[in-house]
């Protein structure tokens, strides 16, 4: 039950009526004129007059009026209630629904402002949507749909999304995402879809759909945004990381990728892969003498050479520094790559002109067969790496095919890494020494120690085998701290017996035909890797220190290809053992590229002549040339030279008359064992008494 408002008073149509009776009699009374009865009448209608404007008329004229209000869509508050029976509970039910009105029409509002937002977002938005009916129908569009469509909204109402198809997804495609759609009501991924002006363009989309109460399919609102730009931008980032950024060639990374899709393609063809790994010949040493400029230069020119001479869809690669790889897929016939790999090696002989420079660069190239040669990726690699190091090992500008002896002696390599951990453990190394005469005396006052390793089962193991061996397992280190160590020792002894006092200060007394102020001096050979790893430098002065031998007592042998480095560590550590009072040689002179520009920049005593050019000097007059001008040279930058490989008198009296200092070769004597070394020595220097 609801209460009355207080506030409203209700006369019952009785005592209205009462009243009205009254009043009429006093009229008539007072008047005089008419009948009673007459009277009565007029004062009933007027009564009822009165009755029902009170209670009908101003209640519903009200209601009018409110309802007038409502059709303009003004919210009013509650009319009075007036009355009783049927107009009460007329007005108690408009009131009822006069509350339902208020509370539908803020609800309408708050919804319109719900629609005028999305309709602002759908409008506003940069991302590109269209709503579809239940058919896939388009009903509606926003402008940045049309914008990135190039239709307009005309054009695309009442079309179905199938407008955009651009042909680069099958059925299978389309399948799924329908799939998806109907059993999730949602699709999200990436589209390739069609303009009007026929461009097609990448997309990300998501569909989402709109259901009914009963469940059935509504609308199905799409979101779209062009990532066009993005795609743009992973491909720029993909090929920078996939590419070489110099010659634009794919690097390793991609070339293993592309190699094993080949791979897979040729197993299930039955067909071959082929590889051929080109390394450029001394290509640091080039660029090292021009700079890096043009060593790139000539890099991206080496590049475009190579992949003239390669058809497409074959890939050339840039592994990196001056190696590159050609890939060749789907091969039925392999006789051919002999040819090609020689168009390629004669392509890159050709001279490379270079602003004012000219060029000349050669190539080794290795070829390996896949399933001939190797039986995967990994293998097939390490089969073209040996026959490239083949290539170069017999000489370079050349190419070879990958053998089975390649594997073998592969296999021998990584075996002798092995025992060459034990090698000294096992006392297997020796250090020998060989004597280097002062050509003008052909006394004996210095010598070179020359590691030799004795193996249990192989017997003796070549330096030119297992050196290289310990440089790539850096095992070179504790090596060649060892031979050190052992040279220290044999030239203490040496020291003692040239008149050497116990400080180390070498007597002024001088045994005839030899210069003070060193009788012998050992050399040591550094390998370069020493130079670049560990602190083996100071270690060695410490030890002479410790060991209290005069420095000039033993000289440390480079090669050129250190100086060819340009390391500022190599300099510092150089210039420490000249401090120290050690003298520096550099070995193999002239077998580098061009050494002799760096030679004013490094403390250089010695320069030793390789044998290769004191083998021929008696017959080759160019030879001959070479190390006469060599002598000369040196002699100008205050260096004094050591000629290696001397073999007979006829080469002793050449070197000789060109002013060679000292000389070393099977003619004066052979590598020898410490002990055998020392009692020459003794016998040629007895002790002083």
């Amino acid at each position: 039950m609801c209460a009355r408002p207080r506030e409203l008073t209700v006369i019952s149509p009785p005592g209205l009526m009462g009243v009205s009776l009254l009043v009429a009699a006093l009229l008539a009374l007072a008047c005089g004129k008419f009948p009673l009865g007459l009277m009565l009448v007029v004062a009933g209608v007027l009564s009822a007059l009165v009755w029902w404007r009170r209670q009908l008329h101003q209640p519903l004229h009200h209601l009018a009026t409110t309802l007038d209000a409502m059709a303009q869509g003004q919210v009013q508050a509650p009319v009075a209630l007036h009355g009783g029976g049927s107009v009460g509970r007329l007005l108690v039910s408009f009131n009822h629904f006069l509350l339902y009105f208020s509370e539908q029409h803020r609800a309408l509002q708050e919804h319109g402002t719900q629609l005028q937002m999305a309709a602002s977002v759908f409008e506003g938005t940069s991302e590109a949507i269209v709503i579809t009916d239940a058919s896939n129908r388009i009903l509606r569009v926003n402008q940045p749909f049309c914008r990135m469509t190039g239709y307009s909204v005309e054009e695309l109402l009442g079309q179905k999304p199938t407008l955009l198809r651009s042909g680069q997804h099958d059925a299978i495609f389309y399948r799924e995402m329908w799939h998806s759609i109907n059993a999730t009501g949602n699709w999200s991924g990436e589209i390739w879809n069609r303009r009007k002006n026929g461009e097609i363009y990448p997309e990300r989309l998501h569909i989402s759909t709109i259901l009914a109460s009963d469940g059935q399919v509504l609308q199905r609102v799409a979101i779209a945004a062009d990532i066009t730009a993005q795609k743009q931008a992973e491909r720029v980032i993909w090929h920078q990381a996939n590419h070489d950024l110099l010659t634009d060639l794919p690097n390793r990374r991609l070339l293993r990728e592309l190699l094993q899709q080949d791979l897979r393609r040729a197993q299930g063809q039955g067909r071959s892969v082929a590889i051929l790994l080109i390394d450029l010949d001394r290509f640091k040493e080039v660029n090292d003498r021009l700079g890096h400029a043009l060593g790139d230069r000539l890099l991206e020119a080496a590049a475009r050479r190579i992949r003239a001479c390669v058809d497409e869809p074959n890939v050339v690669s840039h592994l990196g520094a001056d190696e590159f790889m050609v890939t060749l897929a789907d091969l039925s016939d392999i006789s051919h790559l002999t040819s090609l790999a020689e168009t390629i090696r004669l392509a890159i002989a050709e001279p490379y002109r270079l602003e004012l420079e000219t060029v000349d660069m050669t190539a080794s190239i290795g070829i390996s067969v896949y399933p001939q040669d190797s039986q995967d990726i990994d293998e097939l690699f390490i089969s073209v790496d040996q026959a490239m190091y083949a290539a170069k090992a017999n000489g370079r500008d050349r190419w070879c095919r990958f053998t089975e002896a390649m594997r073998l002696e592969g296999q021998n390599r990584v075996q002798l890494a092995h025992d060459l951990r034990v090698a000294l453990a096992g006392q297997q190394m020796e250090v020998y020494y060989q004597p280097i005469v002062d050509m003008r005396s052909r006394n004996f006052v210095k010598a070179e120690a020359l590691l030799r390793w004795h193996h249990p089962e192989r017997g003796y193991v070549s330096p030119a085998l297992f050196i290289p061996i310990a440089e790539e397992t850096r095992l070179i280190n504790e090596i060649g701290n060892w031979v050190f160590q052992q040279a220290a020792t044999v030239a203490r002894r040496l020291c003692d017996r040239c008149y050497y006092t116990v400080d180390g200060a070498c007597r002024k007394d001088e045994i005839a035909g030899v210069e003070a102020p060193c009788l012998f001096q050992i050399a040591v050979n550094k390998s370069p890797r020493q130079f670049f790893s560990g602190e083996s430098h100071e270690d060695w002065i410490d030890h002479l220190q410790q060991m209290n031998i005069a420095p000039q007592c033993l000289a440390i042998e480079v090669t050129e290809g250190l100086l060819l480095e340009q390391n500022g560590d190599v300099l510092e550590r150089l210039t420490t053992f000249r401090k120290a009072g050690i003298q520096i040689a550099l070995d193999d002179f002239g077998t580098g590229y061009s050494a002799m520009s760096y030679l004013k920049q490094f403390d250089i005593d010695y320069i030793k002549i390789d044998q290769s050019f004191i083998s021929d000097m008696a017959s080759d007059e160019n030879d001959r040339a070479i190390v006469e001008a060599i002598i000369a040279m040196a002699h100008r930058l205050g260096m004094r030279v050591v000629a290696e490989g001397i073999e007979n008198e006829e080469q002793y009296v050449l070197l000789a008359a060109a002013g060679c200092d000292f000389g070393q070769g099977y003619l004066f004597a052979r590598p020898m064992p410490a002990a055998q070394f020392e009692a020459l020595i003794g016998m040629l220097y007895p002790v002083a008494a």
